[in-house]
């Protein structure tokens, strides 16, 4: 009997011992991932400092939860750092996405002094890699500058966007170009109709200062031409040479006539 009882016991005692060697590597387990969470939450808070370890970004805090998504504060002096530190957290090892809150301070600029300034400057871009076959426009609002309008490349789309994000004052960008879609056809409609439009005469004169020609961009076969040119007669006439291109499906003309209201037109 004394037998039977002691192996009752020592069966007991063994269920017991089981029940908590179960518990422990269970506690143990949610203790350490827990605590491997925090160590990740940290490499990946320390690897995107590491990035931003620049003068420019010496303003700027991360914070990187246990999802990885790192969420991006402070302040830097220009929108193109503000982009810069975007791509820069992206990039860091454990990093699944950004949040990017990021002020940016600098001066603050008049909303039309900055548009012109903006406007002065796209005019000028990408001259000698045909600039006239691009027709980007802008506009500001509260230093928030919206790029509109039509690209020939994904370069030209950038590099609107460059230009833009680097000068002071520019506190956001939204970027809404459409970058023109790629076809052969219409690459030969563009050369097609800058040689019909240049071509004549009266409108040789537009050639001559590359900031401000008659523009000219095509999808799909449909033209569109804008820009400021001298007169209406000039306007008209760039309408009947692009229309005479064949091959071209349709001609939106939204040349405006210098000293005139602004206005929309599709001839």
């Amino acid at each position: 009997m004394n037998r039977k009882m002691h192996i009752i016991n020592t069966a007991a005692l063994a269920i017991a011992l089981g029940a908590i060697l179960v518990g422990l590597p269970q506690r143990s387990l949610a203790a350490g991932s827990g605590k491997m969470a925090a160590q990740a939450d940290s490499g990946a808070a320390g690897a995107v400092e590491s990035r931003l370890d620049k003068k420019q970004f010496k303003n700027v805090k991360v914070n990187v939860d246990s999802n990885g998504i790192a969420t991006l504060t402070g302040t830097v002096d220009l929108y193109e750092y503000k982009m810069d530190a975007d791509r820069r957290t992206h990039k860091a090892k454990g990093v699944s996405a950004v949040r990017n809150e990021i002020e940016v301070a600098g001066p603050t600029v008049p909303d039309q002094e900055l548009a012109n300034k903006l406007t002065e400057k796209l005019e000028y871009d990408r001259v000698g890699y045909g600039n006239m076959f691009n027709a980007i426009s802008l506009s500001v609002q509260n230093g928030v500058v919206t790029l509109n309008g039509h690209a020939r490349t994904d370069v030209d789309k950038d590099s609107a966007l460059a230009l833009v994000a680097t000068y002071p004052g520019v506190k956001e960008v939204n970027n809404e170009v459409e970058v023109d879609p790629t076809s052969i056809f219409d690459d030969q409609t563009r050369m097609a109709v800058a040689r019909a439009v240049y071509g004549a005469g009266p409108l040789n004169k537009y050639a001559i200062d590359p900031a401000r020609p008659i523009r000219i961009s095509v999808q799909n076969g449909h033209v569109e031409l804008s820009g400021v040119v001298d007169s209406e007669a000039d306007k008209d006439l760039a309408n009947v040479r692009a229309n005479q291109v064949p091959g071209v499906f349709s001609v939106k003309n939204e040349l405006q006539v210098a000293n005139q209201p602004m206005e929309r037109s599709a001839k």
